[in-house]
């Protein structure tokens, strides 16, 4: 079988950037057991709900990212909501760990994707938004396209 190259997008997490500012991005490794990453190559069910990424005892778990389990596995396949390890830098924790001990960070996956024939999840430093600010956004991107739908009638001229 060939070597897989480039990247093969899994799921992406549309909420997050509704719902949080992001500050920055990591790509991390994630580690799964095989009938996990069977089922990822079978365009199965993953979801972000509620998932976020916590530093303990040096190290970077995700929690709550649902994998559908892979029907054909032959042994007992994994929760589908465990904690998974991911693999960054040192020097990557310690920042984020810097950061979400201050108020208001925390750590979300924005993406999940396939590399190199590798699983990566892109990890964000994010900043919930208040609900003013959510709303403020939906009003200009309103306005926005308003003011595109205008110009593309002819009624505003540049």
């Amino acid at each position: 079988m060939a070597k897989q190259t480039g990247e093969h997008i899994i799921a992406v997490n549309k909420e997050a950037k509704a719902e949080f500012d992001i500050i920055e991005t990591y790509e991390a490794g994630i580690v799964l057991e095989g009938s996990e990453v069977k089922a990822l190559r079978n365009k199965q069910t993953v979801s972000f709900k509620d998932s976020f990424v916590r530093i303990e005892g040096g190290e970077a778990w995700l929690y709550n990212l649902y994998i559908a389990p892979y029907k054909h596995a032959t042994i007992k396949p994994p929760d589908p909501t465990r904690k998974r390890k991911l693999l960054l830098h040192k020097r990557e924790i310690m920042r984020l760990y810097g950061k979400v001990q201050e108020k208001g960070y925390t750590i979300i996956p924005l993406k999940l994707y396939f590399k190199n024939g590798k699983v990566k999840v892109e990890i964000a430093l994010a900043r919930g938004k208040k609900l003013h600010d959510r709303r403020q956004e939906l009003r200009e991107r309103d306005m926005m396209r308003e003011i595109q739908r205008q110009i593309k009638s002819g009624k505003i001229k540049l």
